[in-house]
């Protein structure tokens, strides 16, 4: 099995940013831990600030990938543009938050994207990717 891990705008800054919210790892020794639990499955990772990287990767996991983990971070809100690529793909999307975006913002509480995707984690830390990853092993 191949996953692809899509991370968003500051999603880079992990163990930097807001460690109250989003803690004090950063993603990437997180990220050999996932692997080194899963050595079964190829994760691939891709993180970017631009939103047409972001929906560049999308476009080019459909066919290569069994599924895609995507943390759109601020774009989750406001970008039709990803939400129009994943709906677009036949690669099954599943929708990954770090924190519980119902709990914060108001403005954080709509997710553009959750329609289209195949289901949606969020609030468990960083362990949110490793459920995500079990929804396409069951």
């Amino acid at each position: 099995m191949k996953i692809l891990i899509i991370n968003g705008p500051n999603l880079n800054l992990l163990g930097k940013r807001e460690p109250g919210i989003y803690g004090s790892a950063d993603f990437e020794t997180y990220l050999e831990r996932l692997r080194a639990a899963h050595p079964d499955v190829q994760i691939d990772y891709t993180q970017s600030n631009i939103e047409g990287e972001i929906i560049d990767a999308i476009q080019r996991a459909d066919g290569g990938f069994d599924g895609v983990l995507l943390n759109a971070g601020g774009y989750t809100h406001t970008s039709v543009a990803i939400r129009d690529a994943i709906g677009a793909v036949g690669v099954p999307v599943v929708e990954v938050h770090i924190s519980c975006i119902l709990a914060r913002e108001e403005f954080r509480h709509v997710s553009l994207i959750a329609p289209v995707c195949r289901g949606s984690i969020m609030g468990f830390g960083l362990e949110s990717y490793r459920l995500g990853l079990l929804s396409f092993l069951m």
